[in-house]
């Protein structure tokens, strides 16, 4: 088995904002595992908010190039196993290097992923598609760009949150749902609750800081909306402590390590009774044909990395108004479209 090592910068189509954070390139590292003709694709992106570089990841793969290469993947799970405490302190890397295994079992398998685990794509949510945070009127115009059943707005700007819902409503029936980035306070969440759900919203994700669990409970109780943890949901022990302070839970398989654990943290949120969403980093296809072969397993998908970048470097998933639809390739379906980047 042989590891290679891809570096892109993903170009956004816009600016994207979020209440923490603003950019306009985002750097990505596409992992390959080869052997013979078969080929796996992972994907993690770097993230200032994590801490987590594209020339830390190399490192870290650098590192452990000779363990990796010289491995028997025979069980995708196992390889997460031996390969996590060696990567525990970068589950972005755990989470890119476990895609491409699953990716490349899969394709020795010659069959999609998802069907091995025998999942049916006919159950599959509708994913959303995300309008960053920014002024008013150029919000409104990045949703007439693409027309879709459902958004997902990125709000955090106590003056305006309510305003640029409201302009939006008035451009579509489409549903929406709000993210605030951990950006409001325990009063605001309630409150703004309220008058969103009026204005056609969902669920309202993360409104308050990751660590504010007494504020959480609160909002929990009183919201008029179902709150979904993001920040406050990272790693497989947090589902257990979301349960009575959320609704449900957004698993990103980046924060947890990869596909192993996300499956594990879906289980377990439905043992809870918590509603399950996956969401991305704005990664390319590989990345999102990566989580997509979860879907048949969630109430809610936010799958719209691929969608928000102007030159990806990939195949896989494509979209059809809000619907997933699978690549005919093996494995994930992912392909990178050019392999001399490195």
């Amino acid at each position: 088995m042989q590891l290679f090592l891809h570096r892109v910068d993903l170009r956004l189509k816009h600016t994207f904002t979020i209440a923490h954070d603003s950019r306009d390139v985002q750097p990505t590292l596409i992992v390959e595992l080869r052997d013979g003709h078969y080929r796996g694709f992972g994907e993690a992106t770097a993230t200032r908010y994590y801490g987590i570089t594209i020339d830390g990841m190399v490192a870290v793969f650098e590192a452990l190039r000779t363990r990796i290469e010289t491995y028997n993947l025979t069980s995708p799970e196992v390889f997460w196993t031996d390969m996590q405490p060696l990567l525990a302190e970068n589950p972005f890397a755990l989470c890119a290097l476990d895609q491409a295994a699953w990716d490349l079992w899969a394709k020795k398998q010659q069959q999609p992923l998802y069907k091995l685990w025998n999942l049916d794509p006919a159950t599959s949510p509708l994913t959303n598609y995300t309008i960053g945070l920014d002024t008013t009127e150029r919000m409104v115009e990045k949703m007439q760009e693409l027309p879709w059943p459902l958004y997902k707005i990125k709000l955090g700007r106590p003056e305006t949150d309510l305003a640029i819902v409201r302009a939006l409503r008035a451009c579509t029936e489409a549903v929406f749902r709000v993210d605030a980035n951990c950006g409001w306070t325990v009063t605001e969440a309630i409150e703004k609750s309220k008058a969103l759900a009026e204005l056609g919203v969902e669920f309202i994700e993360q409104p308050l800081p990751a660590d504010d669990w007494e504020g959480a409970k609160i909002v929990y109780k009183e919201s008029v909306l179902p709150i979904i943890a993001d920040e406050s949901c990272i790693v497989e022990t947090d589902v257990d402590r979301c349960a009575g302070y959320f609704h449900g839970v957004n698993i990103k398989l980046t924060k947890c390590g990869g596909l192993t654990p996300a499956r594990r943290m879906i289980a377990r949120a439905r043992e809870l009774n918590l509603r399950v969403m996956v969401g991305c980093m704005t990664e390319s296809s590989v990345g999102i044909s990566a989580i997509a072969q979860l879907l048949p397993l969630l109430d809610y998908a936010d799958l719209d990395g691929s969608l928000l970048i102007a030159n990806d470097p990939a195949t896989g998933v494509t979209f059809d108004f809000g619907r997933v639809i699978y690549a005919d390739e093996n494995g994930t379906g992912a392909s990178l479209i050019n392999t001399d980047q490195a």
